[in-house]
């Protein structure tokens, strides 16, 4: 049995448990099922996900991430900024650094507790998706802003019920094989929405998803002309802001601001 050591961290109500696993504590073939046991609310510490700090030959440090049913997203933005932040105050990695994910280099920056994260190119705009549901049919535009979401515009955002209709919308046949996150948007002002997701590998409603505003943002700016910077209001109650550069259907330089923090740490039995 070995003792790993971890952090419980949170940004926007979304909450992880970070290791430093760049000497390879926790073994790659058991890094899954590690995931699945630590993540659960009921035996482990509890988390939506694992973030694995490893070395990278790429940029400073590479982070995986491990959802808390064992899956392995290609990236996480709360969960990034948890691990930038935990990388500034814990790895001597400075107030600037660059980290590899399955997405991409990802560029981050720290003040205080804030985090302002570089993310990768928009991918893959599709507009006006019908979806035929349980319930009707929904009129969806998708892009991928490191993973794969589905954004649907709505009237009345808290009598969404989310979970039920995004968990239809992440099986869904139009995005298979690997599904959706699915996010559903209420515009709150001028470039602001409130926003609510359902998160693939967690498989069900988070409090907020980084990638989830991020993409939510993006579609506001083709399908409603919305300008940067978008500030998004999460389930958890953070604001979140949205920067980027538009060009039509193109976006570049698009960057996810919001605070994270440490809320407790201590050590997990390997076995």
């Amino acid at each position: 049995m070995k003792n790993i050591a971890f952090v419980k961290m949170v940004a926007s109500g979304n909450d992880f448990v970070v290791v430093d696993n760049r000497k390879a504590a926790i073994p790659a073939a058991k890094l899954c099922a590690f995931a699945r046991e630590v993540c659960d609310r009921n035996y482990g510490v509890g988390g939506d996900g694992l973030l694995s700090i490893e070395r990278s030959k790429k940029a400073d440090f590479r982070m995986r991430i491990i959802n808390s049913d064992g899956s392995e997203a290609e990236m996480c933005g709360n969960g990034a900024r948890c691990v930038a932040l935990f990388a500034a105050n814990n790895m001597k990695a400075g107030k600037n650094m660059t980290f590899e994910t399955l997405a991409g280099i990802i560029e981050a920056g720290v003040k205080g507790s804030i985090v302002k994260l570089k993310m990768s190119d928009p991918a893959g705009l599709r507009r006006d998706i019908h979806l035929v549901l349980s319930d009707g049919t929904y009129n969806v535009n998708f892009v991928n802003t490191g993973v794969p979401h589905a954004v649907i515009f709505v009237d009345h955002l808290e009598g969404q019920n989310v979970k039920t209709v995004g968990k239809e919308v992440r099986y869904h046949g139009a995005f298979a094989p690997r599904g959706t996150n699915a996010d559903f948007v209420e515009e709150a002002g001028k470039n602001i929405i409130k926003v609510r997701t359902y998160e693939r590998g967690v498989e069900d409603e988070t409090l907020a998803c980084g990638t989830g505003v991020t993409a939510s943002a993006i579609i506001s700016a083709v399908v409603k002309g919305f300008k940067s910077p978008v500030t998004c209001l999460t389930k958890g109650g953070e604001r979140l802001k949205i920067y980027f550069k538009k060009k039509g259907n193109d976006f570049t330089d698009v960057y996810l601001e919001g605070g994270a923090k440490k809320v407790f740490c201590g050590g997990y039995i390997l076995k």
